[in-house]
């Protein structure tokens, strides 16, 4: 893979990582002003609760996508940027272009998403 190439993935991935780190402080401070509200019913308080678990279930994907982009982030820096971690084939430039994350080629997906290994 080129230069330039590689250059626009990274800032991809770095502009990813940013993102994911600023809705994770959003959302921590949005907690605790939800914490600080002191709901004053039931109703209330179960509203905020749901917004908070709601919240804290999106940062939770937000942190393996977090991984996920460190990760790749770490292979950019070395030779095994783009190739799939299972058949050690290129994954496809569309793919990458998509998720530079990416970890596996799209039949390997495919295979992981059926629970094949």
């Amino acid at each position: 893979m080129d230069q330039r190439k590689l250059k626009s993935l990274r800032e991809k991935l770095l502009l990813k990582q940013r993102g994911i780190v600023e809705a994770y402080n959003k959302n921590k401070t949005y907690g605790q002003q939800a914490d600080e509200e002191g709901a004053q019913d039931i109703a209330d308080k179960a509203a905020s609760s749901y917004t908070k678990e709601f919240l804290f279930s999106l940062s939770n994907s937000e942190r393996e996508t977090l991984q996920l982009v460190e990760e790749a982030l770490v292979r950019l820096g070395g030779a095994r940027f783009g190739v799939c971690q299972v058949c050690g084939n290129q994954v496809e430039r569309k793919r990458l272009d998509a998720v530079p994350w990416a970890k596996y080629c799209l039949g390997c997906q495919e295979q992981k998403e059926l629970g094949l290994f």
